[in-house]
């Protein structure tokens, strides 16, 4: 699972805001119109995200898939949201460490 997390998450050129959707997941269960507003990002774009987390077994959606599904995190999640955590705050302090490090670039 750790293994998968880390391709999702810091692997993928979408990791970042998969990371987010899980993170808004954990707080409460959504639908993709609720947590494409809650994001600040395109329906179609947290439906593509969706469904590369759904396929993984990463989230478990209820209800009807096409419109108004009510996302969860699967029971496997559930189980290691700490090694998600652990994961997205490495990864996060790598981010941080880059755009640190790109700050001076743009004054060359």
């Amino acid at each position: 699972m750790k293994r998968l997390l880390w391709w999702l998450i810091a692997g993928t050129k979408g990791g970042v805001n998969r990371a987010r959707i899980l993170v808004l997941l954990h707080e409460k269960p959504c639908n993709a119109h609720q947590i494409a507003q809650s994001l600040g990002l395109d329906y179609k774009t947290i439906r593509h995200h969706l469904g590369v987390l759904e396929k993984n077994q990463i989230i478990t959606p209820y209800g009807n898939k096409k419109y108004g599904a009510v996302y969860f995190l699967s029971p496997m999640l559930e189980r290691e949201y700490d090694s998600f955590r652990e994961i997205w705050e490495q990864f996060g302090k790598i981010q941080i460490k880059d755009d640190d490090e790109n700050i001076g670039d743009d004054a060359e």
